[in-house]
């Protein structure tokens, strides 16, 4: 379950985007940390479609590799973390807890709460339709491999764990409601008499990871969507919401 959090004020940094300085102090805002090299902050929040707008910024000069590292960097110190916090439960405890910290969904969540749409920068054209699937949340794993690169591990895990977790992660209570609502789901249309299904596509990510989406299907209408690097991960998080939507 994500905290509210706070919103950093990014009307400045967004209007001064081209000024080294005000962008230098908006990383330092979101990250708590002091960056080195500000080129891999502006490569963080650079997504693909703004780079073929300029093709002659050649072919890797957007997020996308940043994403892969910072997905790895992520997932670890959320592993780490995790596994040191509850050292008495089993691998599959920990599994589903981890992923329903860093699936699309709360990592999109959190990027919003950060300010990081301020930052991003793609082609306009694009607009709602590109910001739908997962870019904000993308460039938060982007942000986190631009500190490792920058800064190391030790920064990177403090900022995923203080700024990340701490700050936007009710990680008791997400723990406290961990289940699998799935079956939860089904147990609950069987007692109304109603069929469920699941509609699932697949996006590819880079580093050749596939992107899940989910749809729950309640009598032919669409009640929720979930994200996930999984089709399981997705469609878990799909019917959490559809449990919701319904007030089951």
């Amino acid at each position: 379950m994500l905290r509210p959090g706070p919103l950093p004020l990014f009307g400045l940094f967004r209007r001064l985007i081209g000024s080294d300085k005000a962008f230098r102090q908006a990383i330092a805002t979101v990250t708590g940390l002091t960056p080195g090299n500000a080129q891999l902050y502006r490569l963080a929040f650079t997504h693909s479609s703004a780079v073929r707008q300029q093709p002659e910024r050649g072919r890797h000069q957007s997020n996308e590799r940043l994403e892969f590292l910072g997905d790895a960097v992520l997932g670890t110190v959320v592993a780490e973390y995790l596994f040191r916090k509850f050292p008495y439960e089993q691998e599959g405890f920990l599994t589903e807890v981890r992923s329903r910290i860093v699936n699309r969904e709360s990592l999109n969540a959190i990027a919003l709460k950060l300010g990081l749409d301020k930052l991003v920068q793609l082609d306009v054209g694009q607009g709602r339709a590109a910001r739908s699937r997962s870019v904000n949340g993308n460039a938060l794993e982007a942000l986190v491999g631009a500190v490792y690169l920058d800064l190391g591990y030790e920064a990177a895990r403090k900022f995923v764990l203080n700024r990340l977790v701490k700050g936007f992660v009710d990680v008791q209570t997400l723990t406290s409601t961990t289940a699998n609502f799935k079956s939860k789901l089904v147990e609950w249309a069987q007692r109304e008499g109603k069929t469920v299904r699941y509609d699932i596509s697949g996006e590819a990510r880079p580093g050749g990871v596939m992107e899940f989406t989910a749809h729950v299907v309640v009598n032919d209408e669409v009640v929720a969507s979930g994200m996930g690097l999984s089709k399981k991960q997705a469609e878990q998080l799909a019917a959490e919401r559809a449990l919701a939507a319904l007030g089951v």
